[in-house]
């Protein structure tokens, strides 16, 4: 069996963007600063989604981003980085490979 050979390696943090529409006040109520990233643990996320209106989900984090890049030019590029066995880490690894990573990390 031949060894698959990449161009570029990226291990990292497998991120997930929420993006969604929201006044100040809702902000202000959840401690969260206008325009600015925060990483959340799971139980906040769970209170922001029972709190929040609608959102799109956005795969992201730097290195996964970069890996994407290299991909989306071309280049043979593969993806490291934890996933979790629910909704946001199907949605992680289903975005990676649909833009051409190689991604077989399984989930934790």
């Amino acid at each position: 069996m031949a060894a698959t050979r990449f161009d570029v390696l990226g291990i990292g943090n497998a991120i997930v963007d929420v993006i969604a529409r929201t006044e100040d006040d809702f902000l202000a109520k959840q401690k969260m600063r206008k325009g600015a990233m925060q990483l959340i643990d799971e139980g906040q996320a769970i209170g922001l989604y029972d709190a929040m209106g609608p959102a799109v989900e956005v795969s992201g984090g730097s290195a996964a981003n970069t890996i994407v890049g290299v991909a989306s030019l071309g280049g043979q590029a593969a993806f490291i980085g934890k996933i979790k066995d629910d909704d946001l880490g199907r949605v992680f690894a289903h975005d990676i490979r649909a833009a051409g990573v190689a991604f077989a990390t399984p989930p934790a």
